[in-house]
């Protein structure tokens, strides 16, 4: 069996990464691979990668009404799994970034860009260029354009005879885009195309054209990437109660369900890949790297962000007084309303975060956060950090920051308001460090409340709020004052395996076969 991988990001490749999507991408092709399945991977070249490659084919693709021409690109091949990369011009101009921020035109250059891509990558599989196809299995809205052109397009012959399987990583974000009159629209890109917009079109707005939902319609497999999850999306969101399900495609997915083409499989995660234990380092040592990062990061601006300048000055302080206590509560990842909505609540004149931080502070412990995203949340969590003195937020990334910081901490933050699946979560029990966490989608899925860490729940955001304070006031006391017991979380977190090898054998079963 050939399987083909399309999607936007693989962490395989360098500087190819900006979700969890791409943790998957690398992962999953090789799991695949040790059941004999052959698997192909092919993501855009936006011109950062320092790779040796090797000439495939060129690819004309009809594109706004020109004959455009776009390379393929083998980058690598080992262990039974090809790498691919697709060269154009425009999926290299915005200087290696995957992603582009068009303000008041949402995914207008991201969808051109990713539009062509689709139309590349279906051109290659109708000739053959990557040899026999079995299943074409697509990842989020920037794959979505191939189920389109397959269903639709006459210029596909041999690729409407492949399986198709789709995979939603993140129902929020949906690529919609206008069916026409705009240069970013279905009609500029495939002029000729005779399609059925009551399969594709945004339910919200049926003037537009939305890529998820017509994957979501166009499929042979609807794929999930937690079973929580899958159950969620088809209930309707309620975001002022604080659900998200469905985000407006939940019809689809009940659609899905009753035709029994929808399945919800949960990711998983490399533990042959696992950093040493960071035992040997300690929260003084962390604040070294921490300062040499800051260092780093300050240097790249041309004006200096109050973030770095306050972080710095937190990691002088810290070092000065030896504030070096526990316990230590940890939290990284990108800071968008998915994983800090309910973080910036008010309540009493306050955040709650600023709750957490005096909570934390009762218990003499410190509170260390990694991440960067949203400039709102960026802003609120430096001045949460200016309020409390035991804060430390480093507004930025690194891969030894993260992964130092999954082993360090005693109990690791995750109170996203949605997680179709989580990575986070499951890094941190790989290194033994339990999580408390919102109990939805793949966190409810892969903790087990006491016993592999701590859960909270609730009903609406006011209600999710107060529970999140009160299970970290549950799980502090549990290490300050049973520290057998909090040993065995940790040790049962630190026991617990997602392997992508089981998970591997669900995919062949359930989405190939």
């Amino acid at each position: 069996m050939h399987v083909v991988m399309v999607a936007a990001e693989n962490d395989r490749l360098p500087n190819c990464k900006v979700g969890g999507v791409a943790d998957v991408i690398r992962d999953i092709p090789y799991a695949l691979a040790t059941q004999q399945v052959r698997c192909s991977v092919i993501v855009p070249d936006y011109g950062q990668y320092a790779l040796n490659r090797s000439f495939v084919a060129d690819i004309a693709v009809p594109f706004k009404q020109h004959l455009e021409t776009a390379t393929l690109w083998r980058v690598a091949s080992d262990a039974g799994v090809d790498q691919y990369v697709v060269s154009h011009s425009l999926f290299s101009q915005h200087n290696g970034a995957i992603y582009c921020n068009d303000g008041d035109q949402p995914f207008a250059t991201d969808a051109n860009k990713f539009a062509l891509f689709c139309a590349a990558v279906s051109e290659l599989l109708e000739h053959s260029m990557i040899g026999t196809v079995d299943v074409l299995h697509l990842h989020d809205w920037h794959a979505a354009v191939v189920a389109v052109l397959k269903a639709f397009s006459p210029r596909f012959v041999n690729l409407k005879q492949i399986k198709t399987v789709y995979t939603v990583h993140n129902l929020a974000l949906q690529g919609i885009r206008p069916f026409k009159h705009d240069d970013s629209s279905l009609e500029s890109w495939f002029p000729t195309l005779s399609y059925d917009g009551s399969q594709i079109c945004d339910h919200v707005h049926p003037h537009c054209f939305n890529p998820m939902r017509a994957a979501i319609s166009l499929s042979d497999k609807v794929h999930l990437v937690s079973p929580t999850y899958c159950q969620e999306v088809q209930l309707s969101s309620d975001h002022e109660r604080g659900f998200f399900g469905g985000e407006g495609l939940e019809h689809d997915m009940q659609a899905a369900a009753r035709a029994g083409r929808l399945e919800g499989i949960l990711n998983g995660c490399a533990y042959n890949t696992q950093p040493e234990k960071a035992n040997d380092i300690s929260l003084h040592q962390y604040c070294d790297l921490a300062e040499q990062a800051l260092f780093v990061w300050m240097a790249n601006e041309s004006t200096l962000k109050p973030a770095h300048y306050i972080a710095h000055q937190r990691v002088i302080q810290w070092r000065q007084h030896c504030v070096f206590r526990r316990p230590l509560i940890t939290s990284v990842g990108r800071l968008t309303d998915q994983k800090a909505l309910l973080l910036r609540q008010p309540k009493d004149g306050r955040l709650i975060l600023d709750h957490i931080a005096a909570l934390i502070n009762e218990y003499g412990g410190v509170l260390v956060i990694l991440g960067s995203g949203d400039p709102h949340l960026e802003f609120l969590f430096t001045q949460v950090m200016a309020r409390n003195e035991n804060v430390l937020y480093l507004q930025g990334y690194g891969q030894a920051l993260g992964d130092h910081l999954y082993a360090l901490g005693d109990l690791f933050l995750m109170p996203s308001s949605f997680e179709p699946c989580g990575i986070s979560q499951m890094l941190a029990m790989r290194s033994g460090q339990p999580c408390l966490a919102h109990q939805v989608g793949g966190l409810k899925d892969t903790i087990i409340h006491d016993e592999t860490g701590f859960l909270f729940g609730g009903d609406n955001l006011s209600q999710q709020a107060e529970l999140l304070l009160e299970r970290l006031g549950q799980a502090l006391d549990v290490h300050r004052d049973d520290p057998q017991k909090y040993l065995e979380i940790k040790a049962n977190a630190g026991a617990q395996r997602f392997s992508w090898d089981t998970i591997a054998s669900q995919y062949i079963e359930k989405l190939y076969e």
